[in-house]
């Protein structure tokens, strides 16, 4: 067992190192990079063949959902037929180790016919590739954690890492934001995070007058099913908020008191565009089960802890 333990270290140191190599040879050409690419009006093109293919592919992804148009075009796909979607308004990021994979020829040679744009990653700056490239990004010579230097790992990894570098580069210069990652993430747990406030609430909302008698906000309380009511001001203003506690709070005489003389004053608020991750951990911190949403003073919407629930958040 400890044999499986010291080989996943080593894999792992090794990476490790080959990433700290990776950290001191960057240059002007990873700028230079950076900068072809916010110059292109189309996409960036991504290609590779085997194991450079498989990391180009989560490279494209990466950069598609940071705000980096971006696709994957197989290398072999693009010989017959596929470089009809490599445009001249594109820019081409085309990742080799050796800098001489047979499948990337055609593409290279597409975008030298055409003026397109290169960007090539290989650890060869002599190679065909690089040498072929407008802006050449290379490798740093490392071991291939596999101790045989004839699996892809160590190569792949620094590959992955200088992608990732590229796309949080261009979209800290974009400035893109938590908002902008929802527009690209609206499923699964991690969209709901990142949805707003205004995405989840419902809009038809309890609500009573400050003169309203009990009996009227206890009847809204039951309709509306939330076990909560809000209370308005003359000029529409939320001023309270009615819940379980309050009316246990105030059980004795109970309907013949007005809403304003049983609610809480001062609720708990939150605005509509306010991430939903906000209203939860407002909730969460508060102990409480509900929030009205907010705008100029006055409820525009209502949360609810189950509303929560049912997007997977909690």
């Amino acid at each position: 067992m400890n044999a499986y333990l010291d080989t996943a270290r080593r894999v792992i140191r090794t990476e490790a190192e080959g990433l700290a190599l990776l950290l001191d040879s960057l240059d002007d050409s990873f700028s230079a990079a950076v900068e072809v690419i916010l110059a292109a009006r189309g996409r960036v093109i991504v290609s590779g063949m085997g194991k450079s293919g498989h990391i180009g592919r989560k490279i494209a992804a990466t950069f598609a959902s940071t705000g980096t148009p971006a696709q994957f075009v197989h290398p072999a796909e693009a010989s017959h037929g596929d470089l009809g979607m490599v445009t001249r308004d594109d820019v081409a990021l085309v990742l080799s180790n050796s800098g001489e994979t047979p499948e990337i020829a055609d593409i290279v040679a597409h975008t030298r016919r055409f003026s397109i744009p290169l960007i090539g990653v290989a650890s060869r700056p002599d190679s065909t590739l690089l040498r072929q490239s407008d802006v050449a990004l290379v490798l740093p010579t490392a071991p291939e954690a596999c101790g045989e230097g004839i699996v892809p790992t160590t190569s792949t990894t620094m590959t992955l890492a200088l992608g990732d570098a590229l796309a949080v580069a261009l979209m800290e210069h974009r400035h893109f934001t938590p908002e902008h990652f929802r527009t690209f993430h609206p499923g699964g747990k991690l969209g709901a995070r990142l949805a707003k406030v205004g995405d989840l609430m419902h809009a038809d909302i309890p609500l009573v007058a400050e003169d309203a008698p009990m009996s009227e906000a206890l009847l809204t309380i039951s309709q509306k099913g939330f076990g909560v009511t809000g209370v308005i001001g003359a000029d529409g203003a939320l001023v309270g908020i009615i819940t379980d506690g309050d009316l246990r709070r105030n059980m004795d005489g109970l309907l013949a008191r007005k809403a304003a003389e049983v609610m809480t004053k001062n609720p708990r608020t939150i605005a509509p565009d306010a991430l939903s991750e906000a209203a939860l951990a407002e909730m969460q911190g508060r102990k409480i089960t509900s929030l009205f949403v907010v705008e100029a003073g006055k409820p525009v919407g209502f949360l609810h802890i189950h509303d929560f629930l049912r997007s997977g958040m909690v």
